[in-house]
């Protein structure tokens, strides 16, 4: 007879059915995330790739401002709009103080020297956070796929070990241990161990595929981070 899988299912108890039911949906979820994933990390490689280009050729904060605003998927470009409008709130409020002293005595450079530091104190926690956004939204729902490469064998199994008792129940009502008798119960219920497994291979491969993904799109972030905090660090040290 033709090993036919569809007929094991349909022909599994209640509870093999169950499983086997919660089995797909892991698995429709775990794809549908993989393949939402494939498209996100495209994007952000193309359009981080575009701005960083497009960041190094500006001659200025605010063209690479208006460049940045074309790359929605770039988290360097995210970071780099959130620095920016961080510098600019830093300058308005300097340019309200600074209007509120005309007449005074000019500044001291200590006082300019503890206005860069609150600048970049400033500046690095704005980055940080920006970062961590990024972070977080670019890892959201990769859990899933770990989780289901760590459940979905034990719900298998689950599966397997309550056919297989549903089998040796069956053989002490008929009262024959034949292999006739034993084996379409016990190969019914291997199917939900071989699904588990079916499903979670996949999902530990991709999971581990996008974990260093990410990792690889977060050091490229921090290097951006540190590139720009260089830059406007040497700008306020030409003003000083």
């Amino acid at each position: 007879m033709q090993l036919s899988i569809t007929n094991m299912i349909l022909h599994a108890g209640p509870v093999g059915q169950f499983v086997m039911l919660v089995l797909l949906i892991f698995s429709l979820i775990s794809w549908s995330i993989v393949f939402m994933k494939m498209r996100l990390f495209k994007r952000i490689m193309a359009d981080s790739q575009d701005f960083l280009e497009a960041f190094w050729s500006s001659g200025k904060l605010s063209e690479a401002y208006d460049s940045a605003q074309e790359y929605e998927y770039s988290p360097e470009a995210a970071i780099f709009s959130a620095g920016f409008t961080e510098l600019q709130k830093i300058n308005k409020i300097r340019s309200r103080k600074e209007s509120g002293r005309e007449g005074h005595a000019p500044q001291s450079g200590g006082e300019t020297l503890d206005m860069q530091m609150a600048t970049m104190d400033n500046l690095k926690r704005a980055i940080r956070k920006a970062e961590s956004q990024e972070i977080t939204e670019m890892g959201r729902y990769l859990p899933f796929l770990a989780t289901t490469g760590s459940a979905t064998p034990f719900i298998g199994l689950f599966g397997t070990v309550w056919g297989i008792m549903a089998s040796f129940h069956e053989i002490g009502a008929k009262g024959s241990a034949s292999l006739a008798v034993v084996a379409p119960g016990i190969s019914e219920a291997l199917v939900a161990t071989a699904a588990g497994l079916a499903v979670a291979i996949p999902a530990v491969i991709f999971y581990n595929f996008y974990a260093n993904k990410l990792s690889y799109i977060e050091g490229e972030m921090e290097n951006f981070s540190t590139d720009f905090l260089n830059l406007v660090e040497r700008d306020l040290i030409g003003r000083g």
